[in-house]
């Protein structure tokens, strides 16, 4: 039972509820011997036991549940007619199966009771010359139930319509809870801000409880392969095994049936495209049965899935005449790209690199329709190959779709939500950084120029005034990264998706929509659309990471760093090396409160210490000018800066060396004499004082 331990507790949760159906049913149909429906319905519970008990190796109850089943058959098909003798035989199963139970529930096996008397007397009423009942045997004292209680008093069914009814109502307290905590968000009342913090505690304690009755192991996707890796390669005349991970790993159910096509193909893929003949495996020295391996795992918050396969891997060099060949791109830009880039383009619509089309393969509609389910799902799929050796494809999706954290945005004076399992960064930029490169909107971050989408075009909005700055949000999809220009960047939020009716889901900018704290409707933006719609991962992408011409400067030397520019207390300019950064934040000063003479906000379900930057370089601290303030986080505590200006990359080459605690020296950037600061020794030297927990 120890290795089978939740599958067992699932066979006796199942088993109690049907040995308590078939006493009932037993009972009622001996005053209704004629009832084909009740005799049906007891003959399926019995089976179901047998089946059962023989998969887990329960050799006697199964033995036991046989004789039983086969006894019902002949009173089913009327060649015996269901008479006392039969009933009480019958119950006296059930009696025994009931012990049985709980002999495995106590100890994990089936003890020494064979039920040979029992079973002697079901096959002799089968076959015709009833017998005495057996006589009760010198029974054992029953085992003591578990301290907690027998499972089936522990575990209750539930249907998902009732699930998804207590999902929907959790959102909308979460709404609810989002509401309150912004109306309340001033308010001088200590007595009031502690209410509301415990309704925010039992809140999300509701919304992560309600969660998990939503979980299902991914076992339920996987336990199908098996057969699929049999048939797909017999079709394909080759020896394929297949090994299974992780499938106890757990998914909100409403993404159980989305990955499932994605699955399925990557899989069949592996073993069309994948994987050598036995022949051509035994003339490279591998073993002739190919192994694929589909693994699951948690990790930060997503589920990772891998397929892997032993076989040939992905030849790039293929790709590159294959994408020539199809009109993708020209020769010279081909010749440009590098492995990765290549091995990307097989998600293209229409690409493959199958000699032949089959009835497994070869179409090219395949890989792209795995990409987009995935993504639309808010998820990523990434490949790794190396030649010879074997392909590995990584899915990586979020473990539910109901609740997400999103950043909020504004643009055309509308409001829309991001997902921020897309988010890779934000950018603030001067407008005039802004550069057309061969035709496309590109900006240079960090010596890669980042293709840029503007919401405003994408959404059909008006152009707005020429700001002097620009508000990007570097985004992720199918391994290109692209730049959204918005309006405005207003907060962060766990959000509740709701669906969009069928009239704008046509509309491919779109996933859902979501109710703010402030009661406004937000759009959910649909990352992958919005690139679409822009060409960010097509002409456009292309175009800007196609190789410069000799009069644009060249990117970056590799010995360079990147720094995070800000203004300081007093005016000037400070740089911190972006390698000590690990997250760039804006909050609302009316969110920042107090704990003891410490300043604190609630970030992301976390309290995260606030620092001054003018307090840690012992400047004088101006105020907060705005409604907002720029937060550079490091590690467990958050530095307020008066302004995030940019982010460089240059040569870190100190001038002139500074005494000043946390203050490495000065250096010149973009013509400017800047201080360059070591973060981390700031806030060494003010860590004795934070009382954060590891």
């Amino acid at each position: 039972m120890s290795d089978n331990a939740d599958i067992v507790a699932e066979f006796l949760v199942e088993s109690h509820e049907n040995v308590e159906r078939i006493e009932r049913e037993l009972v009622a149909l001996e005053s209704n011997p004629e009832d084909a429906t009740t005799l049906a319905s007891i003959f399926r519970s019995v089976h179901t036991i047998k089946g059962t008990c023989g998969f887990l190796g329960f050799a006697r109850l199964e033995k036991l549940a046989h004789a039983a089943e086969n006894l019902l058959s002949l009173v089913r098909d009327e060649e015996l007619e269901y008479v006392p003798a039969i009933a009480e035989g019958l119950l006296a199963m059930v009696d025994a199966v009931k012990g049985a139970l709980a002999t495995i529930e106590a100890s994990g096996s089936e003890g020494g009771e064979t039920h040979a008397a029992l079973v002697a007397h079901l096959e002799a009423m089968s076959r015709g010359a009833p017998a005495p009942a057996p006589a009760p045997r010198a029974p054992a004292p029953a085992p003591a139930p578990p301290p907690s209680g027998a499972i089936a008093d522990t575990s209750v069914r539930v249907d998902v319509v009732l699930l998804d009814k207590l999902m929907n109502l959790v959102g909308e307290l979460v709404l609810t809870r989002n509401q309150v905590l912004q109306l309340t968000a001033n308010q001088p009342s200590s007595t009031l801000l502690a209410a509301i913090q415990r309704l925010n505690v039992i809140t999300a304690d509701l919304q992560e409880g309600v969660m998990k009755t939503r979980m299902l192991p991914i076992e339920q996707v996987f336990a199908k392969l098996p057969r699929l890796v049999r048939d797909v390669a017999a079709a394909c005349g080759k020896d394929v095994r297949i090994q299974i991970d992780g499938a106890a790993t757990e998914l909100d159910r409403t993404l159980i049936e989305a990955i499932r096509d994605p699955l399925t193909h990557l899989v069949r893929n592996a073993i069309d495209h994948g994987v050598e003949d036995p022949g051509v495996r035994r003339a490279r020295g591998k073993p002739p049965q190919a192994t694929v391996s589909v693994r699951a795992y948690h990790a930060a918050g997503h589920v990772n899935i891998e397929i892997a396969d032993d076989g040939n891997g992905i030849d790039s060099e293929k790709i590159r005449r294959k994408a020539v060949a199809h009109g993708l791109m020209s020769v010279d830009a081909a010749g440009a790209m590098g492995e990765r880039e290549l091995l990307s383009l097989i998600f293209l619509p229409g690409f493959s690199t199958a000699a032949e089309v089959t009835a497994v393969s070869g179409r090219g509609v395949g890989m792209d329709v795995v990409r987009t389910n995935i993504e639309r799902i808010g998820g990523t799929v990434d490949v790794d190959t190396a030649a010879g050796r074997g392909t590995t494809f990584r899915v990586r999706i979020p473990l539910t779709l109901a609740i997400i954290p999103a950043l909020i945005v504004a643009s055309g004076g509308a409001r829309y939500a991001i997902p921020q399992a897309s988010l890779v960064e934000l950018v603030r930029a001067p407008a005039d950084r802004l550069e057309s490169f061969h035709g496309a909107r590109v900006y240079r971050l960090r010596g890669r120029l980042l293709p840029i989408v503007d919401l405003r075009a994408v959404l059909g909005d008006a152009p707005g005034d020429a700001p002097e700055s620009v508000n990007i949000i570097v985004l992720q999809t199918q391994e290109q990264p692209f730049g959204l220009l918005v309006d405005e960047i207003q907060d962060t939020a766990e959000i509740v998706v709701k669906p969009l009716s069928a009239h704008f889901r046509s509309i491919g900018a779109f996933s859902g929509a979501t109710v703010l704290g402030d009661g406004g409707v937000a759009l959910i933006l649909d990352v992958a659309g919005v690139a679409a719609a822009a060409g960010a991962v097509g002409d456009v992408a292309r175009r800007a990471t196609a190789p410069a011409p000799a009069a644009v400067p060249v990117p970056a030397p590799v010995d360079d760093e990147a720094l995070l520019l800000c203004r300081g207390a007093s005016g000037g300019v400070v740089a911190i090396p972006l390698s000590g950064v690990h997250r760039l934040a804006q909050i609302p000063v009316a969110a920042i409160e107090r704990t003891g003479d410490e300043e604190v906000v609630q970030y992301h379900g976390a309290i995260l210490p606030l620092r001054r930057l003018s307090t840690l370089l012992g400047e004088v601290d101006a105020g907060d000018a705005g409604d907002r303030l720029d937060v550079v986080l490091a590690g467990q505590v958050g530095v307020v800066v008066s302004e995030i200006l940019d982010i460089v990359q240059c040569p870190a080459k100190v001038e002139r060396r500074s005494p000043r605690p946390g203050v490495v020296g000065s250096l010149v950037v973009k013509g400017r004499v800047t201080e360059l600061l070591d973060l981390g020794e700031l806030l060494g030297t003010a860590r004795p004082r934070l009382g954060v927990a590891a």
